[in-house]
């Protein structure tokens, strides 16, 4: 085992299996705040579009990437990626202990098999072990089937020994904190919510672009992942309702980002016939994406009321806020705890009331430039990573 040059304050592994670095937000703040504040960081990753490099060194940070079998929604499509992904994940950690060492394995879920790695080297070299809890598995299975069952059960374990191996657990906010101390039996002096808020240095709002309206009055926008239970369909739905139903031919709808389900919503809005109102970018830079969604007069979070949903904190609320965007999401616990004033809630689930929150706050300037200055003064003086920052350089200091 090699030592890297100098002194640093430990030596940590991040594990992460669904999105590659730096495009993965969160994991990037984490580790280049770890890496600021001394610690030697190597994250393990997947490749993605733009990241296919399998090794590169950015901003200090040691990134080890890996490949995974094409995503495939069945049982034999999740076995192949998932066991595809902990003997890649376990092949490079043997590769970075060998070149590097590592004091802790932080690893970020779905999916919760991560601690099979960690196992390995907390048996052999007692390495520390942190569940960096991004996603409720068990929730997640149960929203995109609509049933529990065997695989359901199987995922609860999983998350039950990984609850019982971690060291220290990270809940990304107050309801996944109490998972972890009423399902994972973690010591509540043990568990720290670290929020995903994004970093104002360099997510900030700029003059908007009268050219993504396309000519129409009003620009509603959207940002994220469009999977299968995103709800982005209740959004395409919406906008039908509004042009079709209410005739606002003065609306154009804009969908940031890509996933599995892009090419389905572009069909969709093919079949209402509101194509030439809706604009689907797929995934973009960073500086068109401010630029389009700080052009937008109004933001929406489609995510529908599920068991996974209700309880999750959805980043794209985070950062429309960062920009000063009033939102218009379905009524969901832990979207309400987020943006609280800067929101307007819509009855969870339902397309048409959705419809008539984004027409009603169209409608109504003040209460627009009311929301959007709260949400960015919330950001400011309590979200964003600033504030959060400190937390994970305490939750180490203690652990390491």
């Amino acid at each position: 085992m090699t030592e890297s040059p100098g002194k640093s304050a430990g030596r940590i592994l991040v594990v992460v299996e669904n999105l590659p670095v730096p495009f993965d937000r969160r994991v990037w703040m984490e580790s280049t705040t770890l890496a600021q504040a001394g610690y030697q960081v190597c994250v393990i990753c997947p490749t993605g579009k733009g990241y296919e490099s399998l090794r590169e060194d950015i901003d200090g940070i040691h990134i080890f990437r890996h490949r995974l079998p094409p995503e495939k929604s069945s049982a034999l499509g999740y076995f192949r990626e998932y066991s595809s992904a902990l003997w890649a994940e376990w092949r490079l950690a043997r590769k970075v202990w060998k070149e590097f060492g590592f004091d802790v394995i932080h690893a970020c879920n779905p999916p919760d098999l991560i601690f099979l790695v960690a196992l390995w080297f907390k048996l052999l070299h007692r390495t520390k072990f942190v569940f960096d809890h991004h996603d409720l598995t068990p929730e997640l299975y149960e929203s995109k089937f609509n049933r529990r069952g065997f695989f359901y059960h199987m995922m609860r374990l999983a998350e039950r020994l990984t609850f019982a191996l971690a060291d220290r657990v990270i809940s990304t906010n107050e309801s996944y904190r109490e998972v972890a101390i009423r399902r994972g039996h973690k010591r509540p002096e043990h568990v720290q919510v670290i929020r995903s808020g994004p970093d104002l240095s360099r997510f900030n709002p700029v003059p908007p672009d009268g050219r993504f309206k396309k000519g129409r009055k009003w620009l509603v926008g959207y940002m994220g992942v469009m999977g299968e239970f995103d709800g982005v369909d209740h959004l395409v739905r919406a906008a039908h309702h509004l042009i079709a139903a209410r005739g606002r031919e003065d609306i154009q709808f804009c969908f940031i980002g890509g996933g599995p389900c892009l090419e389905s919503l572009k069909e969709l809005a093919g079949r209402l016939g509101i194509s030439p109102y809706v604009e689907f970018t797929g995934r973009v830079p960073d500086a068109e994406m401010i630029s389009r969604l700080s052009s937008c007069d109004v933001c929406v979070d489609c995510d529908p009321l599920n068991p996974l949903n209700d309880k999750s904190t959805m980043n794209k609320i985070l950062e429309y806020m960062a920009l000063g965007r009033p939102i218009v999401q379905y009524d969901l616990l832990e979207g309400r705890r987020s943006a609280g004033d800067a929101s307007l809630y819509a009855r969870p689930n339902d397309i048409e009331d959705l419809a008539e929150k984004i027409s009603d706050l169209l409608a109504d300037e003040v209460k627009r430039s009311v929301m959007g200055k709260i949400g960015r003064e919330r950001m400011i003086n309590e979200l964003e990573w600033r504030h959060q920052a400190p937390k994970l350089i305490q939750f180490y200091s203690r652990l390491v």
